[in-house]
């Protein structure tokens, strides 16, 4: 079957599935009856040839990505699998097309920020003679598929590796309870079969190949910058196939990654931390429209629906819809130029150097607490700031930077639980309290300046603006009640809970 695209982009689908091995002289499972399991359909054979792709170094395998090119079955054409978590995975698929030694690069450009350029070569062949099973319901309808898969396996280059085996699959069908995988799980392992460790068939034929997987390092900044790199690479697929909220959770990572190299700047080589920094201040510049841009999006429409129907006045939605549509594919497209730019790269690459020599990091408690001590300080200060001023344009500035500073100091906290656990737990709750208010607060002095945009050119066309005036006047009031929330939260934070060395 080959798969359709949609506007020559791949096309998803779920899986749920489980691995098992098994003795190449024993019998088939039997599954009738297991769980809603009450029929099995005759076996249907298949004859499978996949060539897999990576880089020379196996980057997308120790991600736990597979990239292949396969013919025969029923879903031959080129696959990307993406880790969801044990038993889940994405795949992207894309019909056959092209040269055969050639990933189209609808998919190459998916896995940019772990290749970071490196050419994608022919890294694995198998070969897999199939028997698969219908698992049917009592009314007909498909649970699951039992594979019973013949493996043959070679993975080139000069350390070339041959393997044969067996193994068995369990696949979930569309719209099945996710907990039926454990019911067939229990009859499967009762049979004699052993759940594989290995994630797929790629990675049971190169193990010896791929470089290990690092684990922890003993340095909790190294670990804290590795765990959030993996974070902007998973969702910088998200941003590139359009997927919600990734724009957002990529602009999280850059932002804790840059939080952290700021607040330990000292624990770290200065020059390498803030040139660091500076470029993820750029990447998070460069995100930025596209998230504010759907954040004001969905709050205008909420509000508008939330207005009775006698005040909305002339086509208000229908304006704001063609506002923001120029403005998201204006933004989406500078996102995308970011991240396929050689800017980018090359700082996916510091970051991985940074990450790769954590004895060089200094972070011993003394230097943790004393950093968070001063991200403390800093939000202190810049409260003091924004108090001494009068309402208006320059307050809500020195407030846009309170809540920065609420922010460091939050993911200061988090960086640093490894070591300090529940100490700061209640501080960090007051903190992050403050910085969703002064957020809320944020957000609304945005939207006044698009409000006011919107009635301008609502006037120029000859329509009614008196919908944007009216929300308008609203945001002044919510942004006045937002102030008055945070006054009281920060004096919950000055005189909640936190550990001494936070006095």
């Amino acid at each position: 079957m080959v798969t359709k695209t949609q506007d020559g982009a791949p096309v998803a689908e779920a899986e749920i599935e489980r691995k098992y091995d098994l003795a190449a002289d024993k019998p088939i499972p039997p599954l009738v009856p297991a769980g809603p399991v009450t029929n099995q359909a005759d076996p249907r054979i298949d004859v499978l040839d996949a060539t897999y792709f990576d880089t020379a170094d196996f980057r997308l395998a120790q991600a736990g990505i597979t990239l292949r090119r396969r013919l025969g079955g029923s879903d031959e054409g080129w696959h990307l699998k993406l880790p969801v978590s044990e038993d889940r995975r994405e795949e992207l698929r894309l019909p056959l097309s092209g040269k055969p030694d050639k990933v189209p690069g609808a998919l190459a450009r998916l896995v940019r920020a772990r290749t970071l350029g490196a050419k994608l070569v022919q890294a694995a062949h198998l070969r897999t003679e199939r028997t698969s099973y219908a698992l049917l319901d009592a009314e007909g309808r498909e649970v699951a598929t039992l594979t019973d898969d013949v493996v043959t396996g070679e993975a080139g280059g000069e350390k070339a590796h041959l393997d044969r085996w067996r193994e068995i699959e369990i696949e979930l069908s569309p719209g099945t309870d996710p907990d039926v995988l454990d019911s067939l799980d229990r009859a499967v392992v009762n049979a004699g079969a052993k759940r594989s460790r290995w994630p797929s068939k790629l990675r049971r034929l190169t193990d010896e190949l791929v470089p290990s997987a690092a684990g922890a390092s003993g340095s909790v900044l190294a670990d804290y910058f590795a765990e959030q790199l993996d974070a902007l690479r998973r969702n910088d697929i998200g941003v590139r196939r359009d997927v919600e909220d990734s724009v957002h959770q990529m602009r999280v990572a850059a932002r804790r990654l840059r939080s952290a190299l700021k607040t330990f700047r000292r624990s770290l080589d200065a020059d390498v931390a803030n040139g660091l920094a500076t470029e993820l201040r750029w990447l998070g510049g460069e995100l930025g429209p596209a998230r504010d841009n759907e954040v004001m999006e969905e709050r205008l429409h909420e509000e508008v629906k939330a207005l009775p129907s006698e005040l909305v006045l002339g086509n208000v939605g229908q304006l704001m819809t063609r506002h923001f549509s120029r403005e998201a594919e204006e933004a989406k497209a500078r996102a995308i130029r970011a991240l396929d730019s050689k800017r980018y790269t090359d700082l996916l690459r510091a970051l991985e150097k940074l990450v790769a020599k954590p004895k060089k990091i200094k972070d011993g408690k003394k230097e943790l607490r004393k950093a968070v001590a001063r991200s403390d300080r800093k939000l202190r200060d810049a409260v003091a700031v924004a108090a001494a001023l009068r309402p208006g344009l320059e307050q809500d500035a020195a407030l846009h930077e309170v809540r920065k500073k609420a922010k460091r100091a939050r993911y200061a906290a988090e960086t640093v639980q490894p070591v300090t656990g529940k100490k700061l737990r209640k501080w960090r709750k007051n903190v992050k309290a403050v910085q969703t208010t002064l957020g809320i607060h944020h957000d609304v002095v945005v939207t006044r300046e698009v409000l006011r945009l919107l009635g301008l050119r609502a006037y120029a066309e000859s329509e009614n603006a008196f919908t944007y005036g009216l929300l308008h006047g609203r945001s002044v009031a919510t942004a006045e009640a937002a102030h008055r929330r945070f006054a009281g939260q920060w004096q919950t934070v000055r005189k909640g809970s936190r550990p001494n060395w936070l006095r």
